[in-house]
């Protein structure tokens, strides 16, 4: 079963959605949405913290919590890697891997990859680039019993390619954009200014028979990396 946080995260998304909050409308207080959902103050706030870092929620500060003024949210078809897109524009892609651990899952992570908080995930942080130019810091989580037999460098370097030389299929992923400023850390390994303006992708992908395997938050340098939406 999903962590309390994320069922109420999934479930005022999908109000959202279905335009019961519409933009600009104002959330209960934590305190009624917590009597609402049965749940303490601290599991609602992660709930609502995690809406806010997507983008889909704003807090203003001594007003409440609002539902975001200004979002756009499309539905991207297809799992499509990063070295693949950067290959089919006629650049070419590379990787720094910044940290590479063998670690237990973080709340986030146990929820999103549906796995066990005494598990171990291969959590790694890496900064890609096209053409030497970096366009994005990342950090993502793959469960260890997935790439356990893998080679290190099949993972950090050509993981989706990895994955699907051993038979695996993968399949749909959600994600989720939304625009905010680089923190110092992210702004030193993508070489910009802190501050400057990036786009947050949060993304999980999934293999054809549903089971998740990739749980990734990236920052994207906004003026080197656009995004394609596609609607059919």
């Amino acid at each position: 079963m999903l962590p309390a946080y994320i069922r109420i995260h999934d479930h005022i998304k999908k109000e959202i959605d279905k335009s019961l909050w519409k933009i600009g409308d104002r959330l209960p207080s934590e305190r009624d949405l917590a009597d609402q959902f049965k749940v303490s103050r601290m599991t609602l706030r992660q709930a609502i913290t995690l809406l806010v870092d997507e983008g889909i929620l704003e807090r203003r500060i001594g007003s409440g919590t609002y539902v975001a003024s200004s979002r756009v949210q499309e539905k991207m078809t297809g799992t499509t890697s990063f070295t693949q897109i950067v290959s089919s524009q006629g650049k070419i892609p590379s990787t720094k891997v910044i940290s590479y651990q063998r670690v237990h899952p973080n709340e986030q992570e146990t929820g999103f990859l549906n796995i066990k908080p005494n598990s171990y995930v291969i959590r790694m942080k890496r900064v890609r680039y096209a053409d030497d130019l970096p366009v994005v810091f990342e950090i993502t989580a793959i469960p260890e019993r997935i790439i356990k037999n893998f080679k290190k460098e099949d993972i950090t370097e050509h993981f989706f390619q990895t994955l699907t030389d051993n038979g695996f299929v993968i399949d749909k992923s959600q994600q989720t954009i939304s625009a905010r400023n680089a923190d110092e850390q992210t702004a030193h390994f993508l070489e910009i200014s802190k501050g400057q303006a990036v786009l947050s992708l949060t993304q999980v992908s999934y293999f054809e028979d549903g089971i998740p395997f990739e749980y990734v938050r990236s920052q994207y340098v906004g003026e080197r990396f656009e995004f394609y939406l596609e609607n059919k």
